[in-house]
């Protein structure tokens, strides 16, 4: 089994490779990750019976869609923390109100300069909190979901720590498979004004 990952993982970097990409082994070791972190979701969202896939006899399951990985949409970032964290409400897709606290936002160098991306604190059904980045960007609508795309951002409480931002791990919320489902939709302030061609594609074209 070992013999036949390491096969693996030569195979892919050679496909790598043969694509005019010219990566180091540490890109070329995350790419692999990524891809196995996607085959792992697409076995979930198949499997798992709290899928969207399986809760919805109308939602009918296809491998997801995605960006090729992209090391070059990885960034590093402090959280720099709102002095006055606001209460706003945001609107699901079924036109429900949310309040979440616009917590604090990140810093990503891309390619027109920097830019600020907001983190929301918010609370789930059972009351746990969580922290979460929501965007939208210029390929909204287009290749990817019309809604807006969400990044997982899990909190530390070290102030200096300095955060990963991936946006190859960027996903679709799941009112984007099914009707059944409301999501939290992005303000025009998370609006990213570049196109953000990394992580999930749109589910339905």
């Amino acid at each position: 089994m070992k013999i036949k990952g390491i096969f693996l993982f030569i195979t892919f970097a050679f496909v790598i490779s043969s694509c005019g990409k010219n990566y180091t082994p540490e890109q070329i070791k995350y790419i692999a990750k990524i891809e196995k972190i996607r085959e792992e979701k697409n076995k979930e969202m198949k499997d798992d019976p709290a899928s969207p896939f399986n809760i919805d006899p109308n939602a009918h399951f296809s491998n997801l869609k995605y960006f090729p990985v992209n090391p070059g949409f990885v960034f590093k970032s402090k959280l720099y923390r709102y002095a006055n964290k606001d209460t706003v409400i945001v609107f699901g897709t079924k036109g429900e109100k949310r309040k979440v606290v616009r917590y604090g936002y990140v810093k990503i160098d891309f390619k027109d300069g920097e830019k600020n991306v907001n983190v929301y604190e918010g609370f789930g059904k059972n009351g746990q909190k969580y922290y979460s980045i929501w965007f939208t960007d210029r390929t909204t609508g287009n290749e990817t979901y019309g809604v807006g795309r969400y990044i997982d951002f899990d909190l530390n409480p070290d102030s200096n720590f300095i955060y990963t931002i991936d946006f190859n791990l960027a996903y679709n919320p799941y009112c984007s498979y099914s009707s059944k489902y409301s999501c939290a939709i992005p303000t025009k302030n998370d609006h990213i004004d570049e196109e953000m061609d990394a992580g999930e594609k749109k589910f339905h074209n």
